[in-house]
C-alpha cells in the first residue's frame, strides 16, 4: 500500500505543478501583453518592472487555479492509471476507495495549506502595490487607503466624514457628522475641529451644530458622540475582502465593518478563507469515486468530462452561495460551507454505494 500511495502521490504532484504553472504562466503572459505599455510608462520604461509586475500578479492568478488544477491533476492521474489497467490491479488487491483517498489526503493537505498561505499572506501583500499602480482590473480598486485621504463612515443613519486620521485611527481632524432621521433626511450637522476616541466614544472639540430648520447654530467647546463609528487603521480602510488577510478580516468583523461595508460580508469571506484549506481535498474526494465506474479502462473520456463538469458545478454553486452571503441573504457560515458540505456528501455517497456493490 505504501508503494502504491507513493506512486499515486508522485503522479498527482507532477501533473498538478505542470497544470498550475502552465496556466499561471499563460495568464500572466496575456496580462503582460495587454498592460506592458502601462507598466513601462508608469516606471520610465524600466523593463525590470515587467518582471516585478508578473511576480505581483502570480499569487492572485495561482489562487484562482489551485483548486481546479488539483481536480484536473487527479483526473489525469486516474485516467492514466486506468488506461494502463493499473486500476484493475488496485481494485483486485482489495484496496478500497477510502484507502486511495486516504493515501492522497496528505498531498491534498499540503496543497490546501499552500493555497491558504497564498490567499492569506501573498495576495494581501501584493494587492496594495497593484492598486497603487492602478493597472488593468486594479485601476477600478484605487480606493482611499492613505493616511491623509478623507474618511467616510456610517453608523445607522448617521454619516461621518473626516479629513484625516492618525495611523491608529484614534484621532480625527476636520470632522463632520451628518445626522439623519428615519427617512434619511438630514436633521442636523455636527462640525468639529478634531475628535479623540476615548472609551469607545468620540470626544469632539470646537463643535458647531447646524439644524435643518432655520435655527441659529450652536457652538460648544466639547461634545461626546456615542455612535458606533470607528475608522480602520491606515492601510486597511478599504479594499476587496478577497484580498484581505484573515487577521484583517477579523479586525473588520470585530469593528462592525467600520461602517464601510456590512460586517456579514467580512464574516462570509472569513469562513471562505478557511475553506481554502480543504478545497484541494474536496477535489480528490470528487475525482477518486469516478474511477470506480471505469475499472477496466473504458469510457475514460466520459470519466474525465464528468469530473470536470462536477468541478465547475462546484465553482458555480460556490460563487452563487458566496454572493448570497455577501448580500446577507444567507448566514456567512452557511454561505461559505454549504457548497463544500453538499459536494463532500455527494462524493461520499458515491463511494459508499460503490463499496457496497
Amino acid at each position: 500500500m505504501r508503494i502504491m500511495a507513493w506512486m499515486l502521490t508522485k503522479m498527482l504532484v507532477m501533473r498538478f505543478f505542470v497544470i498550475l504553472l502552465g496556466i499561471t504562466a499563460f495568464v500572466i503572459m496575456l496580462d503582460l501583453i495587454a498592460y506592458a505599455d502601462d507598466v513601462l510608462k508608469l516606471h520610465d520604461n524600466d523593463f525590470w518592472f515587467l518582471g516585478y509586475y508578473a511576480l505581483l500578479r502570480s499569487p492572485g492568478v495561482m489562487a484562482q487555479f489551485v483548486v481546479i488544477s488539483t481536480l484536473l491533476a487527479a483526473l489525469l492521474m486516474l485516467t492514466d492509471v486506468s488506461r494502463h489497467s493499473e486500476l484493475v490491479a488496485i481494485w483486485s488487491s482489495g484496496i478500497s476507495h477510502f484507502r486511495i483517498i486516504a493515501a492522497l489526503l496528505p498531498v491534498a493537505a499540503v496543497i490546501g495549506i499552500a493555497n491558504f498561505l497564498i490567499v492569506d499572506l501573498a495576495i494581501p501583500r501584493a494587492a496594495p502595490i497593484l492598486v497603487e499602480w492602478g493597472i488593468g482590473e486594479h485601476s477600478q480598486k484605487q480606493l482611499n487607503i492613505g493616511k491623509d485621504d478623507p474618511i467616510w463612515m456610517r453608523a445607522g443613519k448617521d454619516v461621518l466624514r473626516a479629513v484625516k486620521s492618525n495611523d491608529e485611527a484614534t484621532f480625527l481632524e476636520g470632522v463632520i457628522i451628518f445626522r439623519r432621521d428615519s427617512d434619511g433626511l438630514l436633521n442636523e450637522q455636527i462640525v468639529a475641529r478634531q475628535a479623540r476616541l476615548v472609551n469607545n466614544r468620540w470626544a469632539l472639540d470646537d463643535v458647531a451644530i447646524y439644524y435643518r430648520e432655520n435655527e441659529a447654530p450652536v457652538r460648544i467647546d466639547s461634545l461626546i458622540y456615542s455612535g458606533p463609528l470607528r475608522p480602520a487603521a491606515t492601510g486597511t480602510r478599504s479594499g476587496d475582502p478577497s484580498e484581505m488577510s484573515l487577521a484583517t478580516l477579523s479586525y473588520f468583523i470585530a469593528n462592525a465593518g467600520f461602517g464601510v461595508r456590512p460586517a456579514h460580508l467580512y464574516r462570509t469571506w472569513w469562513h471562505k478563507r478557511i475553506t481554502a484549506l480543504i478545497a484541494a481535498a474536496l477535489m480528490i474526494l470528487i475525482a477518486v469515486p469516478l474511477s470506480g465506474r471505469f475499472r477496466r479502462g473504458g469510457g475514460l473520456g466520459i470519466m474525465f468530462a464528468t469530473g470536470v463538469a462536477m468541478g465547475f458545478a462546484f465553482f458555480i454553486f460556490d460563487g452563487v452561495s458566496l454572493t448570497m452571503g455577501e448580500l446577507g441573504i444567507l448566514p456567512p457560515w452557511f454561505a461559505a460551507w454549504t457548497p463544500v458540505a453538499v459536494f463532500a456528501s455527494a462524493a461520499g455517497a458515491i463511494v459508499f454505494k460503490q463499496e457496497n456493490l
